[in-house]
């Protein structure tokens, strides 16, 4: 049979015992909070740029934001001039983004000098990102090139590029907002940044 001082220490050891288990059971939750929030900023920060949730702004927030060139390309299908546009000569390593949207659309490392004074691509950097559709104005029938989730007019295709694919997709640099590699990270494209280390390497 315990004495009173017997059942006292037991008591104080046992409650001390529970406080350790607690503070322990904190910190465990903190850390694995803290974890995962930094792991959430990486997944953030270095890439994994994402479409979903995203919305078209209105008509007076694109004619705000945009210059009245980027607004009649993407939104009117209007044409910029050859040779007179911000990348048709650009040869600078990064990516080509919807102007609107920032979706990604082309690569420099699928860019060619096409001649004909709009920068050319052979293929698209991200496929579910680039849309087509007939176009019959101007009295001929060719292929619009649209983006997916902006709708924006990109420019059009022609089966007449350079191999591996035999395509050209002509674009207007309107359309488009150029990100140089240096700085893909920090624009939240950090995802393509292993396609420009491994044609370093080549």
């Amino acid at each position: 049979m315990m004495n009173l001082a017997s059942m006292t220490k037991t008591r104080n050891a046992t409650t001390t015992g529970m406080r350790r288990l607690y503070v322990l059971a904190i910190a465990l939750v903190l850390t694995s909070a803290g974890g995962a929030a930094a792991q959430s900023s990486r997944s953030t920060s270095t890439g994994g740029h994402s479409m979903s949730g995203y919305k078209k702004p209105a008509e007076a927030e694109l004619k705000h934001e945009l210059s009245p060139m980027q607004y009649e390309v993407t939104q009117h299908a209007a044409t910029e001039r050859p040779f007179q546009n911000e990348y048709w000569n650009n040869h600078e390593a990064g990516i080509y983004v919807d102007v609107v949207s920032g979706e990604p659309l082309f690569s420099s490392l699928d860019k060619f000098d096409s001649g004909t004074g709009w920068p050319s691509f052979t293929k698209p950097l991200v496929p579910e990102n680039v849309k087509t559709k007939t176009d019959r104005s101007l009295f001929m029938t060719r292929v619009e090139v649209r983006s997916a989730h902006a709708d924006s007019h990109l420019g059009h295709l022609f089966d007449d590029g350079p191999k591996p694919t035999g395509q050209r997709y002509c674009m207007n640099s309107a359309s488009m907002r150029f990100i140089p590699v240096s700085k893909l990270a920090q624009e939240g494209y950090g995802e393509f940044l292993p396609l420009f280390e491994t044609a370093s390497k080549k």
